[in-house]
């Protein structure tokens, strides 16, 4: 029998989609997946030489447990020049992943019982990565007319005795959304006046468009500061997602806890990806700021497709790779005899019979709404948008 924690954990719905347009493709169908949660960009090639260098050094030991020190201290680095933020490199831990460094996080400040407040729409592994550091997600749900968004006061509402941290995710998955500076201070300075951490997930920094800018939470003030625990990585922002390397930047305590945490639970992240990302943090290159004119055009596309869809409903994203669509107006319709009651209906449905794979968002705390991932080719993104189109308009 297995344990309760583990019979409590949700398994991944996006995970599942792809899993099941990727079985598709295998049998030779046609499938535009609008599911992918990575860039479709290889790794550039200065990154690649890196790891092949390691290789060829030997540098394939055991290191640190918080990561390589000249590793640390190129994230230092960045986090100075870039975001306007001092860590020292005893204040970074590097991670397998920016998933891994969440779940550190979590193991490190969580007593059973703690509640860590979520605003929604949220990536739905965060409240499974709660519940396994024996915390308590509690959900704060945002509106759409507002842009999904949270504001202080829902934040200091749902506040109460057993709260301890907050989740902000900027600019956000599933949808899009990036706060301004000023959000963001209301939020962490109510944050801080309840004495609570905010864990800030800036693993898609980068990707803003039309003018959104990111805003690193930490470098707000000195206060702020010794309350954020920063998540960032370079899966999004490098196409690494395969060589899995995120990062923690934290008050001192934090950063001690969760390496005192990875030594036992992985002993180190992967050596010759750890020679791969610092190379990736040389600040000169510009295959960042060139991918990322690229999403923003195909999130122009995409969003420009999606809003000629009778029925669907939707804001126009400032971030990330990802459109967000509330498709409750369709509910009630059929097609070929399938009556739509929910995203997940929708989704299911759409996949068997135009071959597109969209996710939906109840697991995002979204249950009306789906998600569809610009992180394709510009070919697929227009194929897929005629499909979706081609579906609704034959749905009675």
């Amino acid at each position: 029998m297995i344990s309760r924690l583990a019979s409590s954990i949700a398994p991944s719905s996006t995970l599942a989609i792809t899993a099941k347009a990727n079985a598709m493709k295998a049998e030779g169908i046609d499938v535009v997946g609008f599911g992918a949660g990575e860039p479709d960009f290889d790794t550039p090639d200065y990154i690649k030489e890196a790891a092949i260098r390691a290789i060829e050094e030997g540098f394939t030991k055991y290191t640190p447990a918080s990561g390589i020190i000249s590793l640390r201290k190129a994230i230092a680095h960045k986090l100075q020049v870039e975001n306007n933020v001092s860590y020292t490199p005893e204040q970074i831990v590097v991670n397998n992943g920016a998933k891994h460094s969440l779940v550190n996080t979590f193991m490190a400040i969580l007593n059973p019982g703690d509640e860590v407040l979520i605003p929604a729409p949220f990536w739905l592994s965060y409240p499974e990565m709660i519940k396994m550091a024996y915390g308590e997600p509690k959900i704060v749900y945002t509106l759409q007319e507002e842009g999904y968004k949270l504001k202080p006061e829902a934040l200091e509402a749902a506040i109460g005795p057993n709260t301890r941290a907050i989740v902000l995710n900027s600019p956000s998955n599933p949808t899009g959304v990036v706060y301004t500076r000023e959000e963001i201070k209301a939020i962490a300075e109510m944050a801080v006046k309840h004495d609570l951490w905010i864990v800030s997930d800036e693993i898609y920094e980068y990707l803003v468009y039309d003018g959104a800018e990111h805003t690193c939470i930490a470098s707000l003030s000195d206060e702020i500061y010794k309350h954020t625990i920063t998540i960032n990585g370079l899966s999004k922002s490098h196409a690494m997602t395969g060589w899995r390397i995120g990062y923690i930047a934290a008050p001192l305590e934090v950063a001690k806890a969760a390496g005192n945490i990875q030594s036992h639970a992985t002993s180190n992240p992967n050596s010759i990806a750890q020679k791969a990302a610092e190379a990736a943090l040389d600040l000169s290159q510009d295959f960042a700021r060139n991918m990322v004119k690229i999403f923003e055009e195909r999130c122009k596309l995409m969003y420009e497709g999606l809003n000629e869809i009778e029925g669907f409903n939707l804001i126009k994203p400032q971030g990330a790779f990802y459109c967000f669509i509330n498709i409750s107006k369709l509910y009630g319709k059929q097609y070929n005899g399938e009556v739509i009651q929910t995203a997940a209906d929708f989704a299911r449905v759409i996949l068997e019979a135009e071959n597109v794979a969209v996710v939906p968002c109840q697991d995002f705390g979204a249950p009306d709404c789906i998600r569809l991932s610009y992180a394709i080719k510009e070919e697929a993104i227009i194929k897929g948008l005629d499909r979706i189109k081609k579906f609704v308009e034959c749905m009675e």
